[in-house]
């Protein structure tokens, strides 16, 4: 049985630390047209809940953003990247709409949302081994979502990553083509990240409305664990 584990490296960075681990299986996650209002509402109404997480009279200093900000000033990444709740913000703040792609990906980012944390799916199936967080050692094989060509991730930069190299890159940043959800995906692991006291609160009602809606839309029962420096590893 595969499993998901945090490295000591990560810990020692990021004491404080949850990473909320919910496992889906037996899920069909085939677009159907007939639902295609239900996710774009539930689309809209995160984007109208985020606003709250926008109060800032520049986008760089709401708090959310700070904070991550904050957080990968702390480890090596590439120019430019920001945290995935920080990209999603970003399109809050220019009022554009989001559009279903298909159902896990649209509830997790409905979820993201309305609790202003960085959430993120695998499909199991696609992960080679076990499924790690930690720091890379330099150079893991990494093709981005919409790539043609390697871009390995750098030394010392926070990754997901298996055996065949990094599904995530600086925590849940860009996106390996690999494993990500598709139409085709039966069984996800969903990651829900949050750095400190504050984040972790957020983070916890997210994977409960997480697993709900889970639930409703696939007619199964996920499983949520969290890992913190103290429970470092889960069977996924």
């Amino acid at each position: 049985m595969k499993k998901i584990s945090v490295d000591k490296n990560f810990w020692d960075l990021f004491p404080e630390a949850e990473i909320i681990v919910v496992t889906a299986k037996g899920i069909n996650n085939q677009v159907d047209e007939k639902d295609e209002a239900y996710f774009a509402d539930l689309l809209a109404k995160g984007k109208k809940e985020a606003h709250k997480f926008l109060t800032a009279d520049s986008f760089s200093q709401n708090e959310v953003i700070q904070e991550w900000r904050q957080v990968f000033s702390q480890f090596k990444t590439k120019k430019g990247a920001r945290s995935s709740i920080e990209a999603l913000l970003k399109r809050v703040s220019q009022d554009r709409n989001f559009t279903p792609i298909n159902p896990l990906v649209d509830i997790y980012n409905s979820v993201s949302l309305k609790y202003a944390v960085p959430c993120g799916g695998e499909d199991i199936q696609a992960l080679v081994g076990d499924l790690h967080l930690g720091k890379a050692q330099g150079g893991e094989s990494f093709k981005p979502l919409g790539a043609d060509e390697d871009a390995p991730a750098l030394p010392e930069e926070i990754i997901y990553y298996d055996e065949k190299g990094a599904v995530c890159r600086c925590f849940n940043w860009r996106e390996a083509q690999r494993t990500m959800l598709q139409e085709s995906t039966k069984e996800a692991i969903l990651i829900i990240e949050a750095i400190n006291s504050n984040q972790a609160v957020r983070a916890k009602m997210a994977a409960k409305e997480l697993s709900q809606l889970i639930a409703e839309v696939f007619d199964v029962t996920p499983v949520t664990t969290t890992l913190t420096k103290t429970v470092q590893e889960q069977i996924i």
